[in-house]
């Protein structure tokens, strides 16, 4: 991997937004509030376009890595409400600490893992960045091993970290967007285990 200046990433982080072609301007104004002057040191953008019954979603999401945290902006299509068929949008942006960051989950989807040679590469890439401000709980009823019990046990459940979750295809995205996020994947990991240092 070629090194980069701290400009040459930043030049290429906006490259990415207008590639994106998602209100390009909207998203660059709000990542550099939240990224307050820091460099860049790698990035991700995916955007992605949702389909409902009635209408067309867009959203994309961008994640910023500098020296010291993890920048995640979200850029929302919300539906207008005067007049008829305006869109409006919504800006969010959060900022953690890179030490802050408990896990980096990454699942590499594969085509025919028999005939895959090192280095190939996978098809797709799902990337789980868990930092501890969102918690999702799955309830059941708790069950009884007697079947002719008919108390209420109450419920049962687990409780998993679903603070951020980014799912890039190659068959989808393409193979640059795979690359992207490879490399994004890399230097957060390698980012989160020095912060454990």
């Amino acid at each position: 991997m070629a090194v980069t200046s701290r400009t040459d990433q930043q030049r290429d982080l906006r490259r990415e937004i207008d590639r994106a072609g998602y209100y390009p301007s909207l998203v660059m104004d709000v990542l550099e509030v939240a990224l307050a002057g820091e460099p860049v040191r790698a990035f991700l953008v995916h955007p992605e376009t949702m389909f409902d019954r009635t209408e067309v979603r867009r959203h994309i999401t961008t994640l910023v890595l500098t020296p010291t945290r993890l920048v995640v902006a979200h850029v929302d299509d919300l539906p207008g409400e005067v007049p008829i068929g305006a869109v409006n949008a919504a800006a969010t942006t959060e900022a953690v600490a890179v030490r802050e960051i408990r896990s980096v989950g990454l699942t590499h989807g594969v085509n025919d893992p028999a005939t895959y040679t090192q280095g190939a590469g996978g098809t797709e890439l799902t990337i789980a960045i868990s930092w501890g401000a969102v918690t999702r709980i799955d309830l059941e009823p708790a069950t009884c091993p007697d079947p002719e019990c008919e108390a209420d046990h109450g419920l049962t459940g687990t409780a998993m970290p679903d603070d951020l979750v980014v799912r890039i295809s190659a068959q989808a995205e393409g193979p640059h967007a795979m690359a992207a996020a490879t490399a994004f994947a890399t230097e957060l990991s390698a980012a989160t285990a020095a912060a454990r240092e």
